[in-house]
């Protein structure tokens, strides 16, 4: 049976051996890109929490941003910053297995956080994050979070 075009463009590309009019190619290229910027933003989200960096915030979270806190309760953008500019007595916040799921213009990030109390105790949770591309720009506009 013969290849397909489609097939023998993806093929190709797999190989590295496509042009660049390859559509397939430029999907598989953004879709790269998006990733390696939401692995970025990620990395950012955390240490805005850590250190209490409510101006990358401002640039991370969109309008319509909401956070589901680990004591149940679900704050808008307002609030999230309110909260999120009081220093916090944790250190060493740090995500692990960090799995970013795309979706055109939406991607879910899912990972485990780990932090070392004031008392010097090991705790950790889960959290996960939802970007939506707007204007071509990543913006968080929901975090759920449990310990």
């Amino acid at each position: 049976m013969p290849e397909t075009r489609e097939r023998a463009i993806l093929a190709a590309g797999a190989s590295g051996e496509c042009s660049s009019w390859c559509g397939a190619c430029r999907r598989r290229q953004a879709m790269t890109n998006d990733i390696d910027e939401l692995t970025a933003l990620n990395r950012d989200f955390v240490a805005s929490v850590q250190n209490s960096d409510i101006r990358r915030f401002e640039e991370m979270l969109a309008p319509d941003f909401y956070c589901s806190n680990p004591d149940k309760s679900l704050v808008d953008r307002a609030a999230f910053l309110e909260q999120t500019a009081k220093p916090v007595a944790t250190k060493d916040l740090q995500a692990h297995d960090v799995k970013i799921r795309m979706m055109g213009c939406f991607a879910i990030i899912h990972a485990a956080f780990s932090y070392t109390t004031p008392d010097g105790q090991q705790a950790n949770g889960r959290y996960t994050d939802c970007w939506a591309k707007q204007n071509g720009k990543w913006l968080a506009v929901f975090a759920h979070v449990t310990q």
